[in-house]
C-alpha cells in the first residue's frame, strides 16, 4: 500500500469537538432508526450487489462504533434485508465490531483515508472475526459510497451543497492522533 504522503489521503482523522457529543447524549435514539432504514434502502438502490460482495459473511453481525459519538450502530447487512439499527452500547454476541472517530469511518467507507494506516495507527480498532470486517471494508471500498449524497441527495443542488459544507467543516475539526480508549 502507498504512503499516505504520495497519495494525498489523510491519515489521521478530525475527530468531533467533545461538546457535540454531550449535547447528543441525552437526544432518544428511536429518530435515527427511519433514517438509517433509509439509508441502507439508499445504498441497496444505488448499489444493488454491495451486500453479495459479503459472500459468506453477509449473515454477520457488525458494530460500528464512533468514539467521538455517544451512540454505536448495529449492522446486519443480509442481502435482500439489511437493517441497522441505533444502540446506546455495542450488545455482546456481535461477530466483529469496528471502533474509531466518525470521520475516520466515514472517509474509510468513502475511500477517502487509507483503512490500513487508520488500522495500523490504532485511530481504528476491529475485534472479533477479522476476515469478516476486512469483507465489509472491501465490499464498502468497492462501491465508493458517498454518504454525502446518500444523506442529502434528496434535496437536490442544495442537498449536494450542504454535503459538500458538511465535509469541509469535517476537514476543518482538529486532527489528532492515537486512540481515545483501549
Amino acid at each position: 500500500m502507498p504512503e499516505p504522503e504520495t497519495t494525498g489521503l489523510r491519515v489521521m482523522p478530525p475527530r468531533l469537538p467533545s461538546w457535540l457529543s454531550r449535547a447528543v447524549a441525552p437526544l432518544p435514539l428511536a429518530p435515527l432508526q427511519p433514517a438509517l432504514a433509509l439509508m441502507l434502502a439508499r445504498i441497496g438502490r444505488a448499489h444493488p450487489d454491495l451486500y453479495d460482495r459479503l459472500g459468506e459473511h453477509a449473515e454477520k453481525r457488525f458494530g460500528i462504533d464512533p468514539t467521538d459519538l455517544p451512540f454505536a450502530f448495529v449492522l446486519e447487512p443480509r442481502p435482500g434485508r439489511p437493517q441497522a439499527r441505533a444502540v446506546r452500547a455495542l450488545p455482546e454476541g456481535l461477530d466483529a465490531s469496528i471502533r474509531g472517530p466518525l470521520a475516520g469511518l466515514i472517509g474509510m467507507a468513502e475511500g477517502t483515508l487509507d483503512g490500513d494506516a487508520l488500522f495500523f495507527s490504532r485511530v481504528l480498532w476491529v475485534e472479533g472475526d477479522v476476515a469478516a470486517s476486512l469483507a465489509l471494508r472491501n465490499a464498502i471500498d468497492d462501491a465508493r459510497i458517498d454518504f454525502g449524497k446518500l444523506l442529502l441527495g434528496g434535496f437536490g443542488p442544495l442537498g449536494a451543497r450542504l454535503a459538500d459544507v458538511v465535509r469541509e467543516r469535517m476537514r476543518a475539526l482538529p486532527v489528532t492522533g492515537g486512540s481515545s480508549w483501549n
